[in-house]
């Protein structure tokens, strides 16, 4: 730890009390704080694992008003589930989720970190979660928020590799500080903190409770840390088939073996189409996952009758109704940019709509 870091923790009474006082007059109301459990909030972190909280609100209300606790979840089938998370990315997540549900249904629930952890998908920073906020255990949570929290605090200057090894360095700090009378409010009024006033490129430092205890805070200083490691950047170029047939979409099942998006649907590389005829090219996007930039460009397929009976014998293709894409786990960004696709302001000249 560094000196000021050390100094933090005998004024550790002084910083929990000007925490929670800030916390109880500022916090969000999200659902999962005014109704507490631990299955609200499995779903509420995982939810909002590499997601920000405002996209995963409706989604969160929508599954807890479907599934309301393990044993119904437990129940639902795979291909819902990920329906259901459509649009949220990282669909690993789902998944784990399913199984977590299925592993915990009828069973008393775990209460520790410790135990919340051996489930699979359950890292350090979720199992804390979990235990401290739904069964009151004192471990500390710490993710990115916290991590930003800590080190404009501590005044840490070391230059990290990734989150996840700066949240370990963290974590002896983060421990030593937690309330352990209430220890899911201060988590979660740590990670409220950094998501709302100690944010990352513009830190409200004259609205902070804690102000009186940072090593950098009102000064230029406090958005550059923490400091990371510059990630090598890469890019890739992707052509996707946009093909239609009597009002049905082509798309292609991801097998369950796939590292990424297993069981997603999602429109069809123009490489993988036998006997494809292309047309023009309908939309060019551009997104990014993790450090790869994709240079995405969708173009319109002609179906020719040999074509459809082929890639209609295809295990890994199918033909879903345009009407029913909402209910197709099919991959946000390629759902988004069918709808682009098909609203006539955006294709004023390229014929007919599905």
């Amino acid at each position: 730890m560094t000196p000021h870091e050390q100094k933090l923790i005998p004024a550790a009474a002084a910083f929990r009390k000007a925490l929670l006082a800030w916390f109880a007059a500022h916090q969000r109301p999200l659902p999962w704080r005014t109704e507490v459990s631990a299955y609200r909030t499995v779903v509420s972190e995982l939810m909002c694992q590499q997601t920000q909280i405002a996209t995963a609100l409706p989604y969160f209300n929508r599954w807890v008003a479907r599934w309301p606790d393990f044993p119904a979840l437990a129940r639902a089938q795979e291909a819902d589930v990920l329906a259901a998370w459509a649009g949220l990315g990282y669909y690993t997540r789902a998944r784990n989720l399913l199984a977590l549900a299925q592993q915990v249904a009828g069973r008393p629930e775990p209460r520790t970190a410790a135990e919340w952890q051996a489930f699979k998908g359950v890292g350090p920073y979720t199992a804390t979660a979990i235990a401290s906020i739904a069964f009151h255990e004192p471990v500390a949570v710490v993710d990115g928020n916290v991590v930003r929290v800590l080190a404009r605090l501590g005044g840490v200057r070391t230059r990290f590799k990734e989150t996840t090894t700066a949240a370990k360095s963290f974590t002896p700090l983060a421990n030593a500080l937690v309330d352990p009378q209430r220890p899911g409010d201060h988590n979660q009024a740590m990670m409220e903190l950094g998501a709302t006033v100690c944010r990352k490129a513009a830190p409200a430092c004259a609205q902070c409770p804690v102000a009186r205890w940072c090593a950098v805070g009102g000064r230029k200083e406090a958005a550059t840390l923490p400091r990371f490691e510059p990630k090598v950047r890469k890019t890739a170029e992707v052509t996707r088939a946009l093909v239609h047939h009597r009002g049905q979409l082509l798309l292609r099942r991801n097998p369950r073996a796939a590292r990424r998006l297993a069981g997603m649907a999602e429109l069809p590389e123009l490489a993988t189409l036998a006997g494809a005829v292309p047309g023009r090219p309908a939309l060019v996007r551009r997104r990014i996952i993790g450090s790869v930039t994709y240079q995405e460009t969708l173009i319109e397929v002609v179906a020719t009758a040999a074509s459809i009976r082929a890639w209609s014998r295809a295990a890994e293709l199918e033909w879903v109704a345009v009407a029913e894409l909402d209910t197709v786990a099919l991959t946000g960004p390629h759902l988004r940019w069918v709808r682009e696709w098909l609203s006539p302001s955006d294709r004023p000249a390229r014929g007919k709509r599905l």
